[in-house]
């Protein structure tokens, strides 16, 4: 059925990863916020140090996570509804994708910054995996 140049299966498709990325925004937001706010935040002063920013800066913040929330719904929450994937399954995928991420991020900072430390990157590559198995798992089961 077309309409207008657009198939009810397409448009099923974009609102569907409107929904599942607008959960996954909204958990993303919530968890990584205590994290970063309340939990991590003296580590993080600690191990940069200097390399912290004076003033925090909205836009490429809510960039990422923006982008991040659609990255979880198109590769892990959408796939897996499709298959009925069990929900240990969403986690774990979802975990492996938090991995490849937050390892982009901190390993090139490891590598290419004087004082990056190693601490830092074992505990963001280990939050990032379940911060983003845990969120893909939320999205999943609201929109499944």
């Amino acid at each position: 059925m077309a309409l207008r140049g657009f198939s009810f299966y397409t448009d099923a498709i974009f609102y569907f990863m409107l929904y599942s990325s607008l959960i996954a925004l909204v958990a993303l937001l919530a968890i990584d916020l205590v994290w970063i706010g309340v939990i991590a935040r003296a580590w993080y002063a600690k191990w940069l140090g200097d390399l912290m920013a004076a003033k925090f800066s909205l836009a490429p913040a809510a960039l990422f996570y923006v982008l991040y929330a659609i990255g979880i719904s198109y590769f892990v929450v959408q796939p897996a509804v499709a298959a009925g994937s069990a929900v240990s399954t969403v986690f774990m995928r979802g975990a492996f994708l938090g991995l490849l991420a937050y390892a982009t991020y901190d390993l090139t900072n490891q590598a290419t910054l004087r004082h990056w430390p190693v601490t830092l990157t074992v505990v963001d590559m280990a939050w990032g995996a379940l911060l983003t198995g845990v969120v893909a798992t939320i999205a999943y089961l609201v929109v499944r």
